[in-house]
This record gives C-alpha cells, sequence and structure tokens, in this order.
C-alpha cells in the first residue's frame, strides 16, 4: 500500500478518482453517447449507506428527484422550471422545498410556430379552428419543452391530445428540429427552443412564429414563466422582434434542508475545477456572475443557506 507519508494516497480515493476521472475523459468522446452522469457517494465499506447523489440532469423530474430525497444535488434546464416548482404552480400543486446553488449561464427561448398554409396566425387559433396539427416536439419524452407546451397550452383553453383528437399528430425529433419537413408538408408545426438553432430556417420555410400577447403573458410569469424577445437585430429575416418565452439558465439546486457542509463543499469544489468544464462561453466557468441575476443567469429561486454564505464571502454576492 506505500509508506505512510504526507505523498501516501488512500487506495479508497485512488480507486475512485480512476472512475471520476476516467469518466470525466470519456464525456469528451463523441462517439461514447452515453453523456448523462449520476455520481453516488459514501464512506468506504459494502454496508455503509450511500450518502450523496448528485445528477448531472436536465429535465423536470429532477426537480422531484430532489424534493423526495433520492438525489441531493441536480441541474434543471430551463430557469422556469424550478421557479414553477418553488412557486407550487404547474405540475406542482405546492411550493416544493427547492434552493438555488448556482447557474450555470445559457440563453435560449422557446417558440411555437406554424406553417403559413395552415392559415394559423395565434396560438388561440389552434383551438378556436380545431386545427388537426401534425406537431414536431421533441424525442426526449421528459424534456421541458412538454412542461412548457403542456401549461401554455393550458392556458389557451387545449392540449396536444385536443390536436390529435381533432385529426392531428405528434411526431418526435432530434436536435435541432428540422423546419424542411415543414417545407416538404411532412409536418404543420414545430414546438421547440433553441431558437438560434432552427428560428432562421422556420421563417425560411414559410413558419409563422406564434406569439404570446402581454395578457397571457402576465398569467405565465405568474406560474414562474419569463418573457423572452426574439429581436430583428439578432434575426434580421425577421419583420420585427417576437416575443418569446425565455428558455434561459440551467440552475443547480438542492432541498431547502440539504447539508450545509455538503453544499459548501460543493461549491468550493465547483470553483476550484472551473476551468476544465466546458459550458456554452469561452474559457472557464464564470462563477463570479452565475450567482447573479441576467439573462443568462435567471436567479428565481432563493439560495441555499450555505451557497448564500459561500458567494458572499468570495465577493459574488453584494
Amino acid at each position: 500500500m506505500g509508506p505512510h507519508t504526507e505523498d501516501w494516497v488512500q487506495p479508497v480515493i485512488t480507486r475512485s478518482r480512476i472512475a471520476l476521472e476516467v469518466v470525466s475523459e470519456m464525456m469528451n468522446d463523441r462517439s461514447f453517447l452515453p453523456k448523462q452522469a449520476k455520481v453516488t457517494l459514501r464512506k468506504q465499506g459494502s454496508h455503509q449507506p450511500w450518502e450523496y447523489t448528485i445528477f448531472g440532469s436536465d429535465a423536470p423530474p429532477s426537480i422531484d428527484e430532489v424534493v423526495r430525497g433520492e438525489v441531493d444535488l441536480a441541474i434543471v434546464n430551463p430557469a422556469l422550471c424550478l421557479a414553477m416548482a418553488h412557486l407550487g404552480k404547474g405540475r406542482w400543486s405546492d411550493p416544493q422545498p427547492v434552493r438555488l446553488v448556482t447557474v450555470i449561464p445559457s440563453t435560449d427561448q422557446f417558440l411555437f410556430a406554424v406553417a403559413k398554409r395552415t392559415g394559423i396566425t395565434s396560438i388561440a387559433e389552434i383551438k378556436e379552428k380545431q386545427a388537426p396539427l401534425r406537431v414536431s416536439m421533441r424525442s426526449q419524452p421528459d424534456h421541458a419543452d412538454y412542461l412548457i407546451v403542456e401549461q401554455v397550452l393550458a392556458e389557451y383553453g387545449f392540449s396536444l391530445d385536443d390536436i390529435v383528437s381533432w385529426g392531428g399528430s405528434i411526431y418526435t425529433h432530434g436536435f435541432p428540429p428540422r423546419p424542411d419537413r415543414v417545407a416538404a408538408g411532412e409536418i404543420d408545426a414545430i414546438f421547440d427552443e433553441a431558437v438560434n438553432q432552427w428560428g432562421t430556417n422556420a421563417v425560411k420555410a414559410e413558419m409563422n412564429l406564434l406569439e404570446i400577447d402581454d395578457a397571457m403573458m402576465k398569467r405565465l410569469e405568474a406560474k414562474g414563466f419569463q418573457r423572452g424577445v426574439m429581436t430583428k437585430a439578432e434575426y434580421p429575416i425577421l419583420e420585427r422582434d417576437i416575443q418569446s418565452i425565455d428558455f434561459s439558465g440551467w440552475p443547480i439546486f438542492v432541498r431547502e434542508d440539504a447539508d450545509a457542509d455538503f453544499v459548501r463543499l460543493f461549491c468550493e469544489s465547483l470553483e476550484k475545477r472551473k476551468d476544465r468544464i466546458g459550458w456554452q462561453g469561452s474559457g472557464p466557468l464564470p462563477i463570479e456572475r452565475m450567482v447573479i441575476d441576467s439573462e443568462d443567469t435567471p436567479v428565481r429561486v432563493p439560495f441555499h443557506s450555505a451557497a448564500e454564505a459561500y458567494w458572499r464571502e468570495r465577493g459574488y454576492l453584494q
């Protein structure tokens, strides 16, 4: 096992670091498709209980896993999902005991787009005309797109099931969605986020980008939604700015009663490893602004007390 010196490394650490470091490197191999990781930690010994679980998740069900205590720390995209759970709106009938650790920067928007040939120019008209749309949505069944569509359509008084009952259908797609299928007459609508990946092509494919008016947006904001905008400055193909649903931010979160020492250690470790984690911008993770409410880091939920204390000590929170 080696001598007991300052340089001696505990075997249990070596074995665990092999697993963690090698898997971290495997994530960089594009041909290796399993990309979502869940790390479970415990003291050494087969009869010891697993104490902490960290989930590199993305979908709304991770919120329920944290609340139930099955996962100690998780990630969700976008921030509005965590806000909705915190408020007890939408799928959550009561406020959930979730608290923020930090927010990974991401700027994104969600849009409803429908082929011009359908004559649909607003979301309300889908119900009014009982339009039998062939709708394209994400193939990931727990994706936040479904939560957003469910909640928005409910405010308009109908659902995806209603569209199917009117003779429509739901097709699933990978990423990004393909407006060329609309142009080819294979589908009629796309309900999706990552507008920067498909919005311009949707306009080229003769699709109407359906706005949500101010009155409806205020109702959605009461549920935890946040408005976004697809600007003509960023998308010159547009005739004017289009109001959208904000899909920004990847909150890292825990339960309100999460162990303070665990949360603090996570914050410290994230900061120490920030230069090893790729994100949608350049350089190391910008920890110093990942706790400040902004366009790409929406802070919609209170911080866990240990996280807030640590970020204040670092001078990131005033």
